[in-house]
């Protein structure tokens, strides 16, 4: 890994989708970005990339949401980060070897593009088969579907996760609004889905899979990460 004089690098992977199937408006979460942002920051080089490079859509919604929380206000004013925002990488340029760790931010655009990206399949199967940390928090769990271990099972199967549950999504009245439910077809998948009551909390970690179940998990997802990547790995 990076030797000690180096900081470590994480790739932070967001959405290049703007649009729910149903038309409206999406992209990626704001406090799950905000949050992580500034926890990883002065620990950690940060790389940003998306599908399709360039810009990448903030959920217009979350902003609205969460216009009272703290880091997410600040980060809507931060020029620094949302120069990286603005400026993501193409995911098909990005080297896991470049990396010490990825962590997929969630939204409900990162359930339509990221799953049939073949690019972000790719990176998923070498940061875990490499033993790196491979983290995904809310609906970006979803990224794990199609994901196949050399033996052609699914990533998934066997593992303990978590991530935006059936009951959340009714409660936000999107259900119809995207391909899939994560905690259905990642379950279909052979995974092991876990959760705690809607709204709370909630990490899973099952060997170097890390797994946060809504936006409330952004946060301690990314201090347990923060805390594992600088001591375990």
């Amino acid at each position: 890994m990076s030797a000690q004089h180096h900081k470590k690098s994480i790739l932070i992977v967001l959405t290049s989708c703007d649009k729910l199937i149903t038309g409206g408006q999406t992209g990626w979460y704001l406090p799950e970005l905000a949050h992580s942002y500034y926890i990883f920051k002065d620990s950690f080089k940060l790389t940003l990339a998306s599908p399709k490079g360039g810009k990448s859509p903030l959920d217009e919604g979350s902003a609205k949401a969460f216009a009272e929380d703290a880091d997410s206000a600040k980060f809507l004013k931060d020029t620094e980060a949302l120069a990286l925002v603005d400026n993501t990488v193409k995911l098909s340029s990005v080297s896991e070897k470049d990396f010490d760790a990825v962590f997929y931010v969630g939204g409900h655009g990162p359930v339509i593009d990221l799953p049939v990206d073949q690019n972000s399949i790719r990176l998923i199967q070498e940061f875990y088969n490499a033993g790196k940390i491979t983290a995904a928090v809310c609906h970006a769990p979803a990224v794990f579907k199609n994901v196949k271990v050399d033996n052609g099972d699914f990533l998934i199967k066997g593992k303990h996760f978590t991530g935006f549950s059936n009951s959340e999504e009714v409660a936000v009245g999107r259900v119809d609004d995207i391909p899939f439910l994560l905690q259905d077809v990642l379950s279909e998948e052979g995974g092991l889905y876990d959760r705690a009551d809607d709204w709370e909390a909630h990490i899973v970690v099952d060997g170097n899979l890390y797994t946060g179940q809504n936006p409330a998990s952004a946060r301690p997802l990314a201090e347990r990460l923060h805390m594992d990547l600088l001591v375990r790995w």
